[in-house]
């Protein structure tokens, strides 16, 4: 079994926050991931018809957003086949065990895959994992989870639970809930034509896919083994160990948390345990409070900031990297975290501006990857596809021209660097510096057209956490897989906070 004091204090000195090494930028052998592949092209965020299919965001964005009411439909489904009304999941551990958390993962291709071996090196001996938001790109649909579930974690010896994101919900949740709550489709709903926003958003919404069960049940041969074995009692739930209480929120496509569903989170949020919160939606992201919304007034943070609720952390999905926010509450400090960052694209960092939201101070916020690298990833993608030579930006360059833009010191050293004002413009194409015209990297880009920025080439800064428990402590531990071997065998350290449980 794995050392993880050990493994955590050799990733420490390989991250990216060392050396451009560990960032991937020296990638001279890609990892071993090649072998694990499916060898057969899954999707391309390229592809118009990929967009086409995922069109149920933009329909909810204009006509409604219908997952409550659907939600609602699964919940008293579930609880008409007898689960237990309050979602709680019994887990069989100790008062001192470790899990996974694995956000955005489904797309089935190189991204995805990356992450795998040192998800399994790290996660030796843990006793679950947790799969945060868009278990499955780009529609969740059932009959795509063998090679974006069931094949890249068929060697993870423990069982996977999930909450679903906005892309699993595209299909209705149902491949979602057939997978990881054993449940039946739910039966069609005729509701007819109404000269409604609901009417109209009926004729374009993309209908949930039959499941081939055959071919869903080869599937899970993948993952057969007894100790893999999992099933949750719906797609929100309240994991249960000796000191510490996970509870998973559903989001749905928009956010927004329905009557229902906020009930029982307020329910089970007055258990006087700690708790983590693992959330579609971040709460925190960038510069900015995005607290999802709950039915009947408030939002989840009211509830996770409460002091009688006991939250010491709360987990979100849905943005493609990781950022921590510790955020002083009263006498108390929560931390937030991103954690979507394990297998889908990369989403930019070096757009977001110095950090002050929640009276957080710059120099305590942490996100991977660093924005000078990012900043220069994205400078080597448009500069190649563009074919805009003078657009590329080194990662000391990006590092430099980041950190004049932050007004902090460059996370690692870099050697001096004269800044030009080639490579201003180039920051400021790029969305690195204010600028009225860009290529599209920044905020609309981020949320609707990001995934045509998507690539299969390392260094990929994916990311996954390691969460310890002891009676005493919660620790979390962000690793990183960039796609490259020497990543792969030291798994880099990027971020790691204790938070006191007494």
């Amino acid at each position: 079994m794995v050392d993880i004091g050990q493994a955590a204090e050799r990733g420490r000195e390989a991250s990216s926050r060392v050396s451009k090494e560990g960032a991937g930028w020296s990638c001279a052998q890609t990892g071993t991931f090649t072998d694990l592949l499916p060898g057969k092209e899954t999707f391309s965020w390229l592809n118009p018809r990929t967009i086409w299919r995922s069109r149920n965001e933009v329909l909810a964005i204009l006509f409604g957003d219908p997952s409550g009411q659907v939600r609602a439909r699964w919940v008293g489904s579930q609880r008409d086949r007898g689960v237990d009304p309050s979602f709680r999941i019994p887990m069989d551990v100790g008062p001192e065990f470790s899990f996974l958390v694995l956000g955005d993962t489904g797309e089935g291709d190189a991204s995805q895959y990356a992450v795998v071996p040192g998800m399994l090196k790290i996660g030796e001996g843990t006793s679950f994992a947790v799969v945060a938001s868009d278990v499955i790109y780009p529609t969740g649909s059932g009959n795509e989870y063998e090679d974006k579930f069931f094949r890249p974690y068929q060697d993870y010896r423990a069982p996977i639970y999930a909450i679903p994101g906005n892309h699993d919900w595209y299909d209705g949740l149902g491949g979602f809930m057939r997978v990881f709550c054993d449940a039946p489709a739910l039966a069609a709903e005729d509701e007819g034509f109404k000269l409604s926003p609901s009417g109209l958003r009926g004729l374009l919404w993309r209908k949930p896919e039959k499941i081939d069960e055959a071919r869903l049940a080869r599937a899970r041969e993948r993952r057969a083994r007894p100790e893999q074995r999992a099933v949750q009692p719906a797609p929100y739930w309240a994991m249960e160990t000796p000191g510490l209480l996970i509870v998973g929120v559903d989001t749905g496509i928009r956010g927004d948390i329905d009557r229902e569903q906020a009930d029982w989170l307020r329910t089970v949020s007055r258990d006087p345990r700690p708790k983590v919160l693992i959330t579609g939606k971040p709460i925190y992201t960038r510069n900015d409070y995005k607290p999802s919304k709950l039915a009947g007034g408030g939002t989840v943070d009211d509830i996770v900031t409460d002091p009688a609720h006991n939250y010491v952390a709360a987990i979100g999905g849905d943005v493609h990297n990781y950022q921590r926010f510790p955020i002083k509450v009263g006498e108390r400090t929560i931390q937030y975290l991103v954690a979507g960052g394990s297998g889908a694209f990369m989403h930019a960092t070096h757009t977001i501006p110095r950090v002050t939201v929640g009276g957080l101070d710059e120099d305590d916020y942490r996100c991977y990857p660093l924005r000078g690298d990012s900043l220069s990833f994205y400078s080597r993608l448009y500069s190649d596809r563009l074919r805009m030579r003078w657009l590329y930006l080194t990662p000391d360059e990006s590092a430099a021209l980041m950190s004049r833009r932050i007004g902090n010191t460059p996370v690692r050293d870099i050697p001096p660097v004269p800044i030009t004002r080639r490579m201003r413009w180039a920051a400021r194409i790029l969305g690195g510096w204010p600028m009225p015209l860009r290529l599209p990297v920044g905020r609309t880009f981020h949320r609707y057209l990001s995934e045509l920025s998507d690539w299969d080439t390392p260094p990929f800064f994916k990311s996954f956490l390691h969460i310890s428990v002891t009676p005493e402590t919660l620790r979390i531990r962000c690793f990183a897989a960039t796609g490259c071997l020497p990543q792969e065998i030291e798994p880099p350290l990027e971020d790691e906070i204790a938070i006191p449980l007494v």
